[in-house]
């Protein structure tokens, strides 16, 4: 356990002063439970607290790097960079679903690559570090790791919204996203979608959620359409 979150922090490219803070965001409920900790000892708090410091960081990046853009505009375009598939992402970068303490059941049904537990553990990490660290050393983790290549994760998470926008404005006939087939367990299902403009099939998808799988297959359409229009 200890290599391995020295791996993490070599990835991070931040050391622990306190590793125990460390290890308390690695740690799921579900691995406190298993053990008959306190619930307070789980990565929830971390989370809690890593929330509010990248909410602050990504406010003040997109106030600074946007000043002509309305506070409606600022409010959505956060909403996109910070939500559970955008952080997600961000932790499958660093494999941080490798680092995770999980009870046995989790583990067995695949939580270590669910978005909505490696989402939540990148929140405790930035918690983490903002503890151990303080304010400067969390906004440069997150500056590093989540406000990076935000073209590209602006284009895959708000996908459906420029696809949408991109049909619209050359006229053309309705968008319609068809579930092609879902395969797995109710726990760990994956979701296959088309994308069709009139029927014209413009880009495929897959996912672990409808939605996901939805923006894949519009972020392969609006590539597609791109290539056209050079």
């Amino acid at each position: 356990m200890g290599k391995q979150l020295h791996e993490l922090e070599q990835k991070i490219g931040y050391k622990f002063k306190d590793f125990s803070l460390l290890q308390r965001a690695m740690m799921h409920s579900s691995y406190i439970n298993e053990k008959h900790l306190p619930k307070y000892e789980c990565n929830e708090r971390l989370e809690f607290l890593g929330d509010a410091v990248l909410e602050l960081v990504s406010s003040e990046f997109l106030f600074r790097e946007n000043p002509q853009v309305s506070e409606g505009e600022l409010t959505k375009t956060r909403a996109s960079m910070v939500c559970e598939p955008s952080l997600a992402f961000c932790a499958r970068d660093i494999q941080l679903g490798e680092y995770l303490l999980l009870g046995r059941g989790e583990e067995a049904t695949g939580g270590r690559f669910r978005d909505s537990i490696t989402s939540d553990a990148c929140e405790a990490l930035i918690g983490a570090i903002y503890l151990d660290g303080g304010f400067t050393n969390a906004k440069e983790f997150i500056h590093r790791h989540i406000l990076s290549d935000l073209e590209d994760k602006k284009l895959f998470f708000d996908s459906k919204t420029i696809l949408q926008e991109m049909i619209q404005a050359e006229g053309c006939e309705e968008i319609s996203y068809r579930l092609v087939k879902e395969e797995g367990p109710d726990h760990d299902k994956a979701f296959y979608v088309d994308v069709y403009v009139g029927e014209e099939c413009m880009g495929s998808g897959s996912g672990r959620t409808k939605k996901v799988a939805q923006q894949q297959a519009a972020y392969h359409a609006i590539l597609k359409l791109k290539n056209k229009s050079k």
